[in-house]
C-alpha cells in the first residue's frame, strides 16, 4: 500500500490526465469521477514499482483506458440509459472547440485513443504503441484514419499542425 504523500503527488500529476481520458471514453461526467476513483484505488492498492515518471504515467493510462472500457462492457452500463445524453456539452466551451471536441467524442473508440494521446498528451506513435500495446505503424495508420475522419466532419485544416 502507498504513503499518503506518494498518493497526493500521484493526484496532483495525474488527476487531469485520467479524468481526461475517461471523459472521451465515457462521455458523462459521473462516470468519469466513479473510474477516477477506481484507478486511483488500484494505484494505492498496487505494488508496482515504477522505473521512472513515463512509466507511471503509462501505467495510469492503461489502467484508465482498461477501467473504462471494462465500465463499458458491463452489465449496468448496456441497461441504462445515461441523463447526460440529454445535456449539451458545458457552455463554457466556445464554439468552434465544441465543434472539435463533438467530432473527436464520436470517432470510434480505436481512433478517440489514439487522436487523445497524441494531441492533448503530446505522445508519438513509438510512444502510443508501448501504451497502448500495438504496432508502431497500426498507430500511423489509426491517426491518419482518424484526422482523415476528423477532416470530413469539420471541413477545415484543424488538425494541420
Amino acid at each position: 500500500m502507498r504513503s499518503e504523500a506518494d498518493v497526493n503527488r500521484a493526484i496532483n500529476l495525474y488527476a487531469n490526465t485520467v479524468r481526461r481520458i475517461c471523459m472521451v471514453y465515457l462521455k458523462n461526467y459521473a462516470d468519469t469521477e466513479d473510474i477516477f476513483q477506481t484507478v486511483f484505488l488500484k494505484y494505492i492498492l498496487s505494488s508496482t514499482v515504477f522505473e521512472s515518471d513515463e512509466h507511471e504515467k503509462a501505467w495510469f493510462i492503461r489502467v484508465t483506458i482498461n477501467a473504462c472500457k471494462d465500465f463499458l462492457k458491463s452489465f449496468f452500463r448496456k441497461n441504462t440509459v445515461s441523463l447526460d445524453e440529454a445535456i449539451p456539452i458545458s457552455a463554457a466551451v466556445t464554439e468552434d472547440h465544441r465543434e472539435v471536441l463533438e467530432a473527436v467524442l464520436a470517432l470510434p473508440a480505436k481512433y478517440r485513443e489514439v487522436i487523445y494521446l497524441h494531441y492533448y498528451e503530446g505522445y508519438s506513435a513509438v510512444e502510443i504503441g508501448k501504451i497502448l500495446k500495438k504496432n508502431v505503424n497500426t498507430v500511423y495508420t489509426l491517426l491518419n484514419r482518424a484526422k482523415g475522419q476528423l477532416r470530413e466532419v469539420l471541413g477545415g485544416d484543424y488538425l494541420e499542425q
